[in-house]
């Protein structure tokens, strides 16, 4: 396994590492002892970086990953979670303010049975006035930086442009990360764009869904998925051109995000520990570069198509 260093926090991170978004039963439903078992799997193969919300299954998530944490030495990874997007029975719910901020991070470090939480992120800032983040959101996660209570500081925004925009508008080395989601992937690169930026601001980079969302497999979207249909179309066809190969579109597709060194690391969620050893199977396996060309040639029509978040 291979570690990078998150931008210029101490944290060196395996390169493919777990998003726990699956464990609130988000994507699939899941048996309380098999989302242990996975968490588990994730942590005795060497992924050290894991990554909730409070948002993800509302509430539920959590709760199941601090389950697992409980039986799991603190030493062996590194925990982030986020404030500023909830949900409650059934609804969801936004507030960037700081008492909710200061709130919510005690809150699921209860959940998590964790005393420290090593980056904390406001959750989906396209959600957000920009401004508030900027003034208010994270200047009182900056105050808990301060007090030890949490590591290190991040945001998390589909909207690349909206990344720059707080960095800009807040002092030198208050964000010390960034997660976005579906712009290092086959058929979206467009993360790359803002690599120079960040790492002349010392923001780290963290890369997260590198199937897309389900674009990027054999199985195909979900029907809640936001890609415009003609994306759909082609990602179909590039999954059967890799299957016609005798290949996976899931495997290029993870060996792809997570090969550009410049990015720390890559988060994918799932609720089985099969697809845990096989992600990383698949991570440890040479690119295969024709079959990259080939399905970049296909996808090229509509490359760095996206949507707006949900």
């Amino acid at each position: 396994m291979e570690y990078r260093r998150i931008g210029n926090t101490d944290m060196r991170v395996s390169t493919l590492s777990f998003g726990a978004s699956s464990l609130g039963g988000v994507f699939h439903s899941l048996k309380e002892a098999e989302g242990i078992k996975t968490v588990h799997t994730v942590v005795e193969n060497g992924i050290n970086f894991i990554d909730v919300s409070p948002y993800y299954g509302h509430l539920k998530s959590e709760i199941l990953l601090g389950k697992a944490l409980k039986e799991i030495d603190r030493s062996k990874y590194y925990l982030s979670t986020k404030v500023g997007r909830y949900g409650e029975n059934g609804i969801n719910l936004w507030d960037y303010s700081a008492k909710k901020a200061k709130e919510s991070v005690y809150k699921s470090m209860e959940r998590l049975n964790a005393n420290y939480i090593d980056l904390i992120n406001i959750h989906d800032i396209e959600f957000a006035d920009l401004d508030q983040v900027c003034h208010e959101t994270l200047p009182a996660l900056v105050e808990l930086k301060k007090e030890g209570v949490v590591g290190h500081v991040g945001i998390t925004n589909l909207t690349l442009k909206h990344f720059k925009y707080v960095i800009d508008h807040v002092p030198k080395g208050t964000v010390d990360s960034v997660l976005s989601f579906c712009h290092y992937c086959l058929n979206d690169d467009a993360l790359s764009d803002y690599l120079d930026y960040f790492e002349a601001n010392g923001v780290g980079v963290i890369n997260a869904s590198p199937f897309s969302m389900g674009l990027l497999t054999e199985r195909g979207v979900p029907d809640w998925h936001p890609a415009p249909k003609p994306l759909i179309e082609l990602c179909k066809k590039a999954a059967q051109h890799c299957k016609s190969k005798g290949k996976s579109i899931e495997q290029l597709a993870v060996k792809y995000s997570i090969s550009n060194p410049r990015i720390s690391t890559t988060l994918f969620s799932t609720t089985r520990s099969e697809a845990v050893l096989q992600n990383l199977q698949w991570a440890e396996e040479p690119l295969d570069i024709q079959l990259l060309t080939e399905v970049q040639d296909i996808l090229r029509s509509r490359l760095r198509d996206t949507w707006l978040n949900s």
